[in-house]
């Protein structure tokens, strides 16, 4: 079967959820191996090997998690050269975006972003202009290289197991015009990433100031908490929270939104979650358009009762 590459960039103790969605679907596509970036623990290893990656690309040049995106990209290229990949896999974060297509100049392959789904002919399904349309693409140029919206796919290790072998690529790494010199761990909130979050409770401007029955629900539900555009910019909460056109692009399987109107710019980073929960005072809402569920209410009444039944009914 072809190979297909899966970009795995300094995960640290263990592999991410993205991760492990990514390795999935190159197993279903193919005969999935990692292009590894930083150092490949014992632990980490083994769990590629459950996912049935028996081969591991690395760069010749060591440090390359300290550089930007031009280092990256070129091991990349030179690790898709070396395995003759027939397709290249990437998560779909803003870095992962800009490496992808930085390989794809040096490849001469076409990139497409945001996928929700590969097929085995490697056809990607993906929302355009704001999720207003679901469009197949296809890459017609060199490596199909793809960035996979998270929770896009279902985890499911390998039937069996392998234990993988490592290969070294010579990296001609250009020059670094910046390196990070060091990083601080965020502290830990308890809740999952807004990225990889199965649930996912947001909040805008309704909310005024108050985000607490947001958290208080996201919480009962193990979700992350999300804000519109509108609650970051007035201090309500930090702006890496932020979801939509200049915020975070998210995938759940349920999204409720909590006093957000549903303007396009909003409706952009959250319209391919699997089921859509709108609650907000304003029957005219715009959110109502491409919710499943619609609550016309006060979110500070609504919200902290539906906590309540929900923990309630969890015991």
């Amino acid at each position: 079967m072809a190979t297909v590459l899966v970009y795995i960039d300094n995960p640290g103790d263990s592999l991410h959820k993205t991760d492990r969605e990514l390795l999935t679907l190159a197993r279903i596509l193919g005969t999935p191996a990692a292009a590894f970036i930083g150092e490949l623990s014992p632990a980490v290893a083994e769990e590629l090997g459950t996912f049935g990656v028996s081969s591991v690309y690395q760069p010749s040049t060591p440090g390359l998690d300290e550089l930007l995106v031009a280092g990256k990209a070129a091991f990349l290229s030179a690790a898709a050269s070396a395995t003759q990949a027939a397709a290249i896999l990437l998560g779909n974060t803003f870095e992962a975006k800009e490496i992808a297509a930085r390989t794809g100049i040096r490849l001469a392959s076409g990139v497409i972003t945001d996928a929700v789904a590969v097929s085995e002919d490697f056809q990607v399904t993906k929302s355009v202009f704001a999720g207003s349309y679901t469009v197949q693409a296809t890459v017609t140029s060199g490596t199909p290289i793809v960035t996979v919206k998270a929770n896009s796919v279902e985890v499911q290790p390998a039937p069996e197991g392998c234990v993988p072998e490592t290969h070294t690529v010579d990296v001609d790494v250009p020059a670094a015009a910046a390196r990070i010199t060091s990083r601080i761990e965020k502290a830990a909130s308890g809740r999952p990433t807004l990225d990889e979050a199965q649930v996912v409770v947001a909040g805008g401007r309704g909310v005024d100031g108050n985000f607490g029955p947001i958290e208080d629900l996201a919480d009962v539900l193990g979700g992350a908490v999300g804000a519109s555009r509108a609650a970051t910019d007035a201090g309500w909460i930090e702006h890496a929270a932020q979801v939509g056109q200049t915020g975070k692009t998210v995938s759940p399987r349920l999204y409720i939104s909590a006093g957000i109107s549903g303007a396009i710019q909003q409706k952009s980073g959250m319209q391919t979650a699997k089921v859509i929960v709108a609650v907000n005072k304003d029957a005219d809402a715009p959110v109502f358009e491409i919710a499943d569920f619609g609550i016309v209410g006060d979110l500070s009444t609504v919200l902290p009762q539906a906590t309540e039944e929900i923990r309630k009914r969890k015991g």
